[in-house]
């Protein structure tokens, strides 16, 4: 299996690395049921961060190409999806390259003229697209953020809920945000605050990742599941998502921050706790052997980030014209 990521282009090494993983499973270069290198093993050889391969293999886990085996790794699904015709995909990229190459264009120069055309303006050109990310807490914020930058050639500017009546009073109109962006109980509040400012707004879903989800759906009938993260909105946010799975087998009985009294009462009516990351220490030193832990750290819902990506890529109005506000809805 043969990858390589360019550290200098303008097209995310997130986006890079999955892409190409995608195509060497599609292609049989790595074979169903095969086991993926360690995440450590993809860092050191590629040379980038742990945390951006851990966000790949979650990306592949999510889109059904890869499966996570407790104690064994990650191993290529026995049926991954098949985008269409492959093979004729990969000789027209392979002809637009070479023609390009004949006109002396570089890869790179290929991949920034096509993100040109689309209307997506990466770092390495001269004007960075910015959209303003508004949620009521510095957790919230960070994850979103990061979500964002991940997937999107964006800037992300992170504005709390509390501080946007001030920031908007300060600027007549939106400037150099192409797009606002929040979470769907904070969107009446954001739109009203940016009412007249000729800002999208856009609301996004953070949902529990799939795997969760399954291993929630094995537990026996009647099983009591908590959920705990660092920030109490991420714990809503993340009972709410599940929730939504309308898993018939467990009983949800609440969320709460993972300090303070609340968790330690939570846990004791609890047969199964969902925790993020950031919580699950504490949560693993309170909770004992008879409550069993499942690991979620939520990931936004990828309708939610092509809904935004459609909005950046609309053509701009002229000058002096104000854009309409849009409410994009990510439904689960």
């Amino acid at each position: 299996m043969k990858l390589t990521i360019d550290g200098h282009s303008p097209i995310p090494i997130r986006r890079q690395l999955t892409e190409q993983l995608k195509h060497a499973i599609e292609s049989g270069g790595v074979a169903r049921d095969q086991a993926l290198p360690s995440i450590r093993e993809l860092a050191g050889f590629l040379g980038i961060n742990a945390n951006t391969v851990a966000r790949v293999v979650e990306d592949l886990k999510q889109s059904g190409y890869v499966e996570a085996r407790r104690g064994k790794g990650v191993f290529v699904a026995s049926a991954p999806p098949v985008r269409p015709s492959p093979h004729l995909r990969e000789s027209f990229l392979q002809e637009t390259v070479i023609r390009a190459a004949a006109l002396g264009m570089t890869a790179d120069d290929l991949s920034v003229g096509v993100l040109s055309l689309t209307g997506v303006r990466p770092a390495a050109l001269q004007e960075t697209v910015e959209v303003l990310l508004v949620e009521c807490s510095p957790p919230e914020l960070d994850f979103f953020a990061r979500q964002l930058e991940a997937h999107l050639p964006v800037r992300v500017d992170k504005v709390l809920l509390g501080d946007l009546a001030a920031v908007t009073r300060r600027q007549k109109q939106g400037g150099r945000w192409r797009a606002a962006v929040t979470s769907f109980c904070h969107l009446p509040q954001v739109e009203r605050l940016l009412n007249g400012k000729g800002v999208p707004v856009i609301a996004l879903l953070a949902e529990a990742h799939l795997e969760t989800l399954h291993r929630l759906a094995q537990l026996p009938s009647g099983t009591r599941v908590g959920v705990a993260s660092a920030a109490v909105e991420t714990a809503h946010n993340l009972e709410h998502s599940i929730a939504n799975a309308g898993l018939p087998n467990i009983a949800l009985v609440g969320a709460c921050p993972a300090e303070g009294a609340a968790l330690g009462r939570l846990l004791r009516r609890v047969d199964v706790i969902v925790c993020s990351t950031a919580a699950a220490e504490r949560v693993r030193a309170l909770a004992g052997p008879s409550v069993q832990v499942i690991i979620d750290d939520r990931a936004l819902d990828q309708r939610a980030i092509e809904m935004l990506a459609a909005v950046l890529v609309r053509p701009q109005p002229p000058n002096g014209r104000k854009r309409s506000q849009v409410a994009a809805r990510a439904t689960a």
